[in-house]
């Protein structure tokens, strides 16, 4: 009888056994991240945070060929930028020891990572070295891996990562540290992948007047998660969060994103847009948590959906939970189709009709793009968008 991806892992994480790499500061780590997945479990619809990703189901209809391996790439590392590879653990240094796995009880997935994980990386950007070259770093494959991203006091960081389209499933924690005073931009691209499962949970603490920018272009896989956390430890501390997704056919993307504003005087926005065709399914969830004495903080997200067929959808799901009385926080979410008068004025101008629903499609999808203050870095994303829009324009 064959054996699913979601038995497999149950089985896995249900065994007593605990990797052996040398690393006694990390296995109370573990310990604890076990006991949350065996808690919690594979995450499924009737979950709250996972309603719109089947997560459980999906995993349940894949067989199981092996374990794989999650295959990292850094092209060239960039002077002032220190890596480590986890496979070394025995041998990692105070800064490696004192971050990594942090973050991983806050869900299953991520804790099932942490145990799980057979490859990964760490890197260091140190006190107030600020990195002019962009670090590009690529995944690919099936399994489980981690990795660590800190950046000291000071220091300045963009990092642009690329999530080939693969097949199986994969399982993704990152943990990124935002030191004081510190700028790390991250740009993520993932191309579209209908054979392929895909879960990554990124999770961030943002310190003093320090700033975290996330620019996202997703085109979906058979199920694709993204899962963003964030803390605004301190006061000054800052988020901007910007993202497209663009499907077709029978793909499905989700980014879920949680904000927690723990200090006053912090600020966060979001500007999502997504277009969906054919049979695919895109989700957006946001959440935002001001504590009880954040006072003075700023907090704005959008989300907004086109559907370019009658069979695709769009889940927009913004939420606030505000504790403190002092603050600025607004939401908003819309779902539509192209505008009628618009797509009428362009045909009337010759514009053929494929032409002119690329051209308002494009438009539509501008202001995120924007986002990203770097030209060339927004031409790639650019490129990823005009690949991916054709399936989502099919019928």
């Amino acid at each position: 009888m064959s054996r699913t991806v979601a038995s497999t892992l149950v089985d896995e994480l249900a065994a007593d056994v605990l990797p052996e790499d040398g690393a006694p500061w990390l296995d109370a780590r573990r310990a604890d991240a076990l006991s949350a997945f065996r808690k919690m479990g594979v995450p499924h619809r009737r979950i709250e945070n996972w309603k719109y990703t089947d997560l459980k189901t999906a995993l349940e209809a894949v067989n199981d060929s092996g374990a794989g391996e999650i295959t990292w790439k850094i092209a060239s590392v960039p002077t002032g930028v220190e890596l480590f590879d986890l496979a070394n653990l025995a041998n990692a240094p105070d800064w490696v020891q004192v971050h990594l796995g942090k973050a991983a009880l806050a869900d299953a997935m991520p804790a099932a990572s942490l145990v799980l994980a057979r490859s990964g990386f760490a890197i260091r950007v140190v006190k107030g070295n600020a990195v002019s070259e962009v670090l590009r770093l690529e995944f690919s494959g099936a399994g489980h891996a981690r990795a660590l991203i800190v950046l000291e006091d000071g220091a300045a960081l963009t990092i642009v990562e690329t999530r080939t389209a693969g097949t199986g499933f994969s399982n993704i924690g990152v943990e990124i540290v935002v030191g004081a005073n510190a700028q790390l931009t991250h740009i993520r691209s993932a191309a579209a992948a209908p054979d392929a499962i895909q879960v990554e949970d990124v999770a961030v603490r943002v310190a003093r007047d320090a700033s975290y920018r996330a620019h996202l272009m997703n085109g979906g896989a058979g199920l694709s998660r993204l899962n963003l956390r964030l803390t605004l430890k301190e006061a000054g501390a800052g988020a901007q969060l910007s993202g497209v997704s663009v499907l077709g056919g029978n793909l499905h993307a989700d980014v879920t994103t949680e904000i927690y504003h723990a200090a006053g005087q912090t600020r966060s926005t979001q500007l999502f847009k997504h277009v969906a065709g054919g049979k695919s399914r895109v989700v957006y969830q946001g959440k935002i948590t001001v504590a009880q004495g954040a006072d003075k903080s700023d907090s704005r997200q959008t989300a907004k959906a086109l559907l370019l067929g009658e069979r695709a959808e769009a889940d927009l799901k913004p939420e606030l939970e505000i504790f403190a009385d002092d603050v600025k926080c607004a939401h908003g979410a819309a779902v539509g189709d192209l505008d009628a008068d618009s797509l009428f004025y362009l045909r009337a101008r010759g514009i053929p009709e494929a032409e002119a629903r690329n051209m308002l499609i494009r438009a539509f999808l501008e202001e995120a793009v924007a986002e990203i203050a770097d030209e060339a870095i927004r031409a790639t994303v650019w490129k990823s968008v005009e690949d991916a829009l054709p399936m989502a324009m099919a019928s």
